[in-house]
This record gives structure tokens, C-alpha cells and sequence, in this order.
């Protein structure tokens, strides 16, 4: 036998949770060919694996690198942490399928003005993404906020029977087209008020053509129960497989972080015993993040820059601002030392200080401190981040114990260089070697087995791939190779641009992205299509 590529006498771990072994793997044409003790195979490259770990690709199944891959589609951050996979699309943010630009930019992380969207179905969006020639493997969803944007505009009502009729048409569309599934993300402005009702009747649409449901939880405050009990009773009236995007949100809703995520876990335990598929995700923050924006509902985004700077100016609109749920006060929870600016390019003195800090400084209220911020920032108005310090770590830790449980970075795929070197998402450069160093390595929760299945065969699984997320002969080549003792995150919270240490060689589809811990420049990453 002659091979492209032997990796040699590493310790390979196939994914699926059995025990590891010295072996040789064979790769050609992309694929795994051979596993073994192989002998003097001949080969066009030879690898020396010894010492390492050589597993599957890591799957990202909670990524937010819809645009982020098209602007840099070198993945940097990502790569480097053994990741070949990222699924796309989900709390309801994603690309496609897009109506109206302007409306969407918003409900797309890392867009900005500049940012040519030139397409507008996701049959163009994935074309796009093939074209740029990504170093990782893609696949994306279906975004309910793209179709509630595209077909009722920024309104906080229900979709009206013609609506709801137009977004299942596009829902199946950019199924047809090649996504794997459906995304909601039901706390954020485009779909709040989106009725349980309306979801399931898009989950019916998702689960004729063979999708899966991924949904970012409604998240009321003081209801943990009833946030994971609608996720459960839409899925089961679409007989939908589901998957419940970072379950540790329930900690937030109640004054016992831990007895909510306990409950929680005994509610997809119940689900999975009464025959429900139903799986989650978390990711590896101790803290949430997103767009301070995120505080406004969608009628404060109609019109102009100038009719938004007025609303937000006007003392009688921020009263009714004031009463609108937001996800920002949620997390915040009335103390507002919780939610820190992370940055801002217009006010870049108020990075690392939380709301409560600026707010005693201006002798002004929160909220009001928030609405003078984005006045002020009206020109890029989604750039400022915050991070959300609403998490325990031992109460986190409950839910990744669980056997069901995933592991994403709920980030974008970034790059300290280049078209992304100013922009910042946590969890981009740190999620999968954070999980591998706190939960293998220190905590010893989970053995490097039970560790790798999480990040590799269980996604793949939920995304019905059997030829990816495991090393087994016929299997494409995604493959990782690192250091066990050394594979750990370098990024900080304040600090977060600095790529992982550890990650020694990465495959991607049978070519080198990752060469003894160096960019190769080759980017032989496939967009994958449903189907």
C-alpha cells in the first residue's frame, strides 16, 4: 500500500469514547485508508506522532463564523486549536437568506457597513463561502432571525398567516439548498415575540426535509423551567431532533444557578426517556457576551441614523425603551457591576469598566448610561461588545459532566493578523483548548476519551455525518495532532487575540493546515451541504 500521508505511532483516540491506542494512521485521496501498526508503509510524507494524541477533527457545533469565513477564510483561531468543522447559523444570526441588507447587518456578528453581502439565498451564501476556499470545513443553518427580517421586518408582534407562510417557503429553500437544520434565538429583538406556535410550524417544515432544531432558549427571568419545557414541547410536537444551544443560560433565570441547570438536565433526561432526540451545547465562558446594541428592540432600529440618535436622545422614548425586555437587562439582573464594556472604537476609556462603574461616575442610571453609548455610536452602532459576568463555575460544570453534553465556541473564527486583526470575540481563540486543559487535564472530570467524543463523534452525530468526527477506515481525513500536556489556551478575558498552544499538526481533508505548529497556508476546507 502506498499513502499520501502516514501520522506514526501517535496515540489515537477514534472519538468514539473507547480506549486509545498506539497506531499508525494511513491517509489517501483525503480519506483514511488504513489503522494500525503499519509497518514501513510507503508514503509521500511521514509524520511522528509519538508522544502526541492524533483524534478526529474538533467540531465546532455552536460557531457564529458565518461572516467571519468569508472575510478571512484562514481560521485562524480555530485551526490552531484542531477545529475542522464549524456549523454555522445558529441562535438565529447567520447570512442567510438575506431581504434587505440593511436590516440584517445587525443580526450578523462582525458585519459592518463596509461588508459587501452579495447574495441572498443560502444556495449564493454557501457558493460564496466555497469561493473564499476556507482552510476548515463548513456547514450552516437556517436563522429564523434572517427570515423574520426578510418577510415582517423589525416588529415586535407576531408574524402575521402570509408571513409565516413566506418564511416556511424560504426555510425550505435554503434547506433544499443545502443547510442541516433551523436556528432560533427567541431572547434577542427580530424574534421575541415569535410565538411557540409559529417556531413549531417551522420546525415541521425543518423536519420534513431531514434537519434538526437548534434553539438559543427564550430565557424568562425567574422561569428556568418553562425556558427548557418550551424548547422540548416544540420539538416533540414537529417530532424534530433538538439541540439546546449553551443550556447553562438557565443559571441566570433563577436565584439558584445550580438547582436551575440540575433541573434542566433532569428535563432532557425525561425528554431522551420518552423518545425525543434532544441533545446541548455550552460553551467554555464563564461569562456571556454580545452586542450592548442587543438592549434596544427592533422598532428603536427603524429608519435613518439620524431618527435612531433621535429616539435614542429623546427622554420620552427611552421611558418606553426602558420598559421593552432586552437580553442586556436579563443578564444584568439589576446589578449592573455584571456587565463590563469589553470595547468600543468610539469610547475606547470605558473598556474593562461595568456599567454600575461608569454609571456612579456620570451620576447617571444604567440604562441611561447604555442609550448615551450608542448615541454616541450611531455610525457603527453594533461594534461594542460587552461581556456579562453571570456564571458559576462549579454551577457550568454540572452540565458538562452530562454525557449528552457538546462543546462549542459560540465565537467566530478570528485571526490576530490580516482583514480581522482588530476584531475580538471570546471564546474564538480558547473554547476547545480551555475544555481540554480545565476538564482533562487539571480537574481530571473527564478522561481524554470522554473529552475527545465531546468534540468530535457526538457533534457529528447530531449532524448525521458518519464519515467525519471519527478515525476509522473510509473516514475523511480530518485529523488532529497535539501535545496533551500542552494543549491550553494562551487568550485571557481582556486579552482574548492570542492563539492556543499545543496543536502540533491539523488534516483537513487529507492536506496539512497545521504543520509542526505552523500555518501551512493550505486551505483545503469543503463547504458541506445537506443531502
Amino acid at each position: 500500500m502506498r499513502c499520501d500521508l502516514l501520522i506514526a505511532g501517535g496515540t489515537v483516540i477514534d472519538g468514539l469514547g473507547t480506549n486509545s491506542v498506539t497506531a499508525d494512521v494511513a491517509i489517501k485521496d483525503g480519506r483514511i485508508v488504513d489503522i494500525g501498526e503499519l509497518g514501513e508503509v510507503e508514503t509521500s510524507k511521514r509524520l511522528d506522532a509519538s508522544g502526541y494524541l492524533v483524534t478526529p477533527g474538533f467540531i465546532d457545533i455552536h460557531s457564529h463564523s458565518d461572516l467571519t469565513l468569508i472575510l478571512d477564510p484562514r481560521a485562524v483561531s480555530s485551526i490552531n486549536q484542531g477545529v475542522t468543522l464549524e456549523v454555522v447559523g445558529n441562535c438565529g444570526h447567520g447570512c442567510a437568506p438575506i431581504n434587505n441588507v440593511d436590516l440584517v447587518r445587525s443580526n450578523i456578528y462582525g458585519c459592518k457597513e463596509e461588508h459587501e453581502l452579495d447574495w441572498t439565498t443560502m444556495a449564493g451564501y454557501l457558493e460564496r463561502l466555497e469561493s473564499g476556499k476556507p482552510a476548515i470545513n463548513v456547514l450552516s443553518l437556517v436563522a429564523n432571525g434572517n427570515l423574520r427580517l426578510a418577510t415582517a421586518g423589525l416588529v415586535d408582534r407576531p408574524s402575521t398567516p402570509s408571513e409565516l407562510a413566506e418564511m416556511k417557503r424560504m426555510l425550505a429553500q435554503g434547506l433544499e439548498e443545502g443547510a442541516f437544520g433551523y436556528s432560533t434565538g427567541l431572547e434577542y429583538g427580530p424574534e421575541r415575540d415569535c410565538p411557540e406556535e409559529e417556531i413549531a410550524e417551522l420546525c415541521k417544515q425543518t423536519r420534513a426535509a431531514g434537519g434538526f432544531y437548534a434553539t438559543h432558549t427564550r430565557n424568562v427571568a425567574g422561569k428556568p423551567e418553562e425556558t427548557i419545557d418550551e424548547a422540548i414541547r416544540t420539538a416533540r410536537s414537529a417530532s424534530i431532533p433538538l439541540q439546546i444551544s449553551h443550556i447553562s443560560v438557565v443559571a441566570r433565570l433563577a436565584d439558584d444557578g445550580r438547582w436551575a441547570i440540575e433541573r434542566a438536565l433532569e428535563q432532557v433526561d425525561e425528554a431522551r426517556r420518552s423518545g425525543l432526540d434532544v441533545d446541548f451545547d455550552m460553551h467554555t465562558r464563564l461569562f456571556g457576551t454580545t452586542n450592548l446594541s442587543a438592549v434596544l428592540p427592533p422598532w428603536a432600529l427603524e429608519g435613518s441614523k439620524a431618527e435612531v440618535s433621535r429616539r435614542l436622545e429623546e427622554a420620552s422614548t427611552r421611558k418606553a425603551l426602558k420598559e421593552s425586555p432586552n437580553i442586556i437587562s436579563a443578564l444584568a439582573r439589576d446589578d449592573w457591576s455584571r456587565i463590563v464594556i469589553f470595547d468600543s472604537k468610539f469610547n475606547p476609556e470605558m473598556a474593562t469598566k461595568s456599567i454600575a462603574e461608569i454609571s456612579g461616575d456620570r451620576g447617571t442610571e444604567p440604562l441611561d448610561v447604555i442609550y448615551d453609548i450608542l448615541a454616541g455610536e450611531v455610525e457603527d452602532l453594533h461594534s461594542t461588545m460587552i461581556v456579562a459576568f453571570v456564571y458559576d463555575e462549579d454551577e457550568v460544570r454540572l452540565a458538562f459532566e452530562h454525557p449528552r453534553c457538546m462543546v462549542g465556541s459560540d465565537a467566530t473564527a478570528l485571526a490576530p493578523d490580516g482583514p480581522l486583526s482588530g476584531d475580538c470575540f471570546h471564546g474564538a481563540y480558547t473554547w476547545a483548548s480551555w475544555f481540554f486543559r480545565y476538564f482533562v487535564r487539571e480537574k481530571k472530570i473527564l478522561t481524554r476519551e470522554e473529552a475527545v467524543n465531546r468534540l468530535t463523534a457526538l457533534p457529528a452525530s447530531r449532524l448525521g455525518l458518519e464519515d467525519r468526527g471519527i478515525l476509522k477506515v473510509g473516514a475523511y481525513a480530518d485529523v488532529a495532532v497535539f501535545d496533551p500536556n500542552l494543549f491550553t489556551e494562551r487568550g485571557t478575558t481582556f486579552e482574548p487575540s492570542q492563539t492556543a498552544g499545543g496543536m502540533v499538526h491539523v488534516v483537513v481533508n487529507g492536506e496539512m493546515g497545521v504543520e509542526n505548529g505552523e500555518l501551512t497556508g493550505v486551505r483545503s476546507g469543503l463547504v458541506l451541504r445537506s443531502g
